[in-house]
């Protein structure tokens, strides 16, 4: 048996060379620009990503483009853990959590609320709502396979994950650019982008485009973000279900990546790692952020998202620019 699933999986992995080579050279191509004129390696990786959409569309690219835009990117995200320190974690203290749990508490009833107020399904408002408030497209297809399942539901999660994934990279540019005109110091801007931004990988590209400082700031707290996916995946689970069987499906909701960052920042701060190993594996995560970020680019379709319904868009930019705003009212009151 095992022999006779190599060749399959080797057809697999060959499969995935063009896209994940495309990645690479536009990669590389973000990385020289960035070199040669200043920008940033992750803006450029998204802005020429989204030039050569059609490579996702057709021909032998697609699935490569798809591994490097989950896969590598997540990967990246992981290895990020190397770079954080306890010095970091306690630097954010107790209120960057409790904002954080307020912040994703307050958007879910608010997604919630804008459904019923516009007339829509409750689990459009959920989906949308919890993308938001957590961790964009990972969040809706989690909370996606924890609804109860109906024809609408495959469009709607199609949907939210197209929707903000465009939020997200409409903020990954805007957002730093308003941070540094609220003239937000380095760990405050970390924390807006971290705390605002939907998708990882967008908030990756905006933290690190300002400085390293920021992107570890922004890292940290996109995780803590992540992480509760976790708590509101049991809740929904409860709600839905009741409680028998509820951690059955709860234990599945942690993304591997996460639990990766958590366990390479554990090893980062208990282990003597030598320093030329952490800068590789520091650059490793940077080439498989820029990677990602290239490749989702290739995916995204602006025209996608301007065909669905001008109210299920209005309720994702309402619940993102309340969040924005929640946040930098709690930096503004110093309350974190």
């Amino acid at each position: 048996m095992r022999n006779a699933m190599k060749p399959s999986t080797a057809i697999a992995l060959r499969g995935l060379v063009p896209g994940v080579m495309a990645s690479g050279v536009v990669a590389i191509t973000a990385v020289f620009l960035n070199e040669h004129y200043g920008a940033p390696a992750m803006l450029f990786a998204l802005l020429l990503g989204l030039s050569f959409k059609f490579l996702s569309d057709e021909g032998p690219c697609g699935p490569g483009i798809m591994f490097s835009s989950t896969n590598i990117l997540r990967i990246g995200v992981a290895l990020l853990g190397f770079r954080i320190t306890t010095d970091q974690v306690i630097s954010l203290g107790p209120a960057a959590l409790l904002a954080i749990v307020l912040a994703v508490t307050l958007i879910i009833f608010l997604g919630l609320g804008l459904a019923r107020l516009l007339k829509m399904d409750w689990r459009l408002g959920l989906l949308t709502a919890g993308s938001v408030g957590i961790c964009g497209a990972a969040a809706a297809m989690t909370i996606s396979a924890l609804l109860p399942k109906n024809e609408d539901t495959t469009r709607w999660t199609l949907f939210t994950i197209v929707g903000v994934t465009a939020l997200s990279t409409v903020a990954m540019i805007g957002y730093p650019i308003l941070a540094v005109s609220l003239g937000l110091d380095q760990q405050k801007t970390g924390f807006f982008l971290g705390a605002t931004i939907h998708d990882v990988a967008q908030v990756m590209g905006a933290g690190y485009a300002v400085s390293d400082s920021a992107g570890d700031v922004a890292a940290l707290t996109k995780m803590m973000r992540v992480a509760m996916l976790v708590p509101v995946a049991f809740v929904i689970t409860i709600a839905l279900s009741g409680a028998s069987g509820g951690i059955g499906k709860l234990h599945k909701s942690l993304p591997w990546f996460v639990a990766l960052f958590a366990v390479f920042a554990v090893l980062n701060n208990l282990v003597p790692i030598p320093a030329a190993v952490t800068g590789w594996l520091s650059s490793a995560s940077r080439w498989c952020l820029i990677i990602g970020i290239a490749a989702m680019g290739m995916r995204t379709s602006f025209k996608e998202v301007l065909a669905i319904g001008p109210r299920a868009i209005a309720m994702l930019c309402i619940e993102t620019v309340v969040l924005a705003a929640l946040i930098l009212g709690l930096i503004g009151l110093r309350l974190v």
